[in-house]
């Protein structure tokens, strides 16, 4: 992981295959997400730097930009300040999660010289959506979504499609609050989180 450059702070796009039992992310590849820097605009765009509404560049750097320009790519849609252990969780189509460390850059969003430890919940402004149902990504597993086994007691999310690497086993068809509430023809138990924690799964 490399050290935060001077003006800068760091922060972490977990997209992409979920852990059923944890909450961070593998790439594609296997390999764990690279940590992404980010940058706060001179103008500023809004009260907190990619505060709810605003919207950013994607890349290696994140940058807050107007929504407008033509290299706006995704929006924050619920942004939280705090660490992320017991906090909120972003909403279920949520197309990956910012993680913002702490930092004192050259510009922030108030003028105080700081930009607050958090995190931001993003949505693509246009397709694809891997938060949907079935997409295959986001940092949610959701009703419609399929998996395969991947390790013990942890689960991999693919297209429902198949077009991903790996063809998909088993379909997430309902949400339940306990294993007991699950019907006949279940094949795998996912851990989905919020109100209703348990997935059933059918295999495909």
């Amino acid at each position: 992981m490399r050290a935060p450059r001077s003006g800068a702070g760091l922060a972490l796009a977990c997209a992409g295959l979920l852990l059923a039992l944890t909450g961070c992310q593998e790439t594609a590849d296997g390999r764990p997400p690279r940590p992404v820097t980010y940058t706060s605009s001179p103008d500023g765009h809004g009260a907190m730097f990619l505060g709810a509404g605003d919207c950013s560049t994607r890349g290696t750097v994140f940058r807050e930009v107007p929504c407008t320009s033509e290299r706006a790519v995704a929006r924050v849609t619920t942004r939280y300040q705090g660490a992320t252990a017991g906090a909120p969780t972003c909403p279920a189509t949520t197309d990956f999660v910012l993680h913002v460390s702490e930092s004192r850059p050259a510009a922030d969003e108030n003028g105080d010289g700081a930009v607050p430890r958090g995190y931001a919940c993003m949505r693509n402004l246009e397709p694809p959506h891997p938060g949907d149902a079935g997409q295959g990504g986001g940092p949610h597993t959701i009703v419609g979504d399929c998996v395969s086994s991947s390790r013990e007691g942890q689960v991999k999310e693919l297209p429902c499609d198949g077009s991903g690497a790996d063809r998909p086993a088993f379909r997430v068809a309902s949400a339940v609050t306990s294993r007991d509430r699950c019907p006949p023809s279940t094949a795998l138990f996912v851990a989905l989180g919020g109100e209703r924690p348990v997935g059933c799964a059918r295999r495909l």
